[in-house]
């Protein structure tokens, strides 16, 4: 199992020059605590993470410290350069990533750099847990087999 079977491909993302208090009200609007900010790639049409932004950055940076959100930009609050994970990456060397920098959620880029997704610790869990149901069935249908064929 790879990163990019697992990734969440509908990404809400903005753009740093963004006013901070959109950012907010995306979040809002699509009930998500992360958000990619990008930029061009070198790829037409498509965009690269220059930073992350999270609702935890807005009220650390923003709120308990009463700047006001509506002279920020996103690219004044975002985490820079943000640690990536590579579509064809194996989820174990993402989790390592993870683990790393403390982070529940990995930006998910292409081969060119563009972003194709964003893998977060509930999509591991989730397919993980996918894999524990299959181990567990298998256990399940070899006692029923050897009960049903050796009575």
């Amino acid at each position: 199992m790879n990163v990019g079977d697992i990734c969440v491909r509908d990404t809400v993302t903005i753009r740093p020059f963004d006013e901070l208090a959109a950012a907010a009200r995306l979040m809002r609007d699509q009930h998500v605590g992360y958000l990619v900010v990008v930029e061009p790639a070198a790829q037409e049409g498509a965009f690269k993470p220059a930073g992350v932004l999270t609702d935890r950055d807005i009220v650390v940076s923003v709120v308990a410290k009463d700047s006001d959100a509506n002279f920020l930009r996103t690219g004044d609050v975002m985490t820079r350069d943000p640690v990536v994970a590579q579509e064809d990456e194996s989820l174990g060397s993402a989790l390592k990533k993870m683990r790393q920098v403390g982070v529940r959620r990995l930006p998910v880029v292409g081969d060119y750099g563009q972003l194709v997704g964003v893998l977060a610790l509930d999509d591991i869990i989730d397919a993980l847990v996918g894999e524990l149901e299959d181990v567990a069935g298998a256990v399940r249908t070899e006692q029923m087999l050897e009960h049903t064929l050796r009575p």
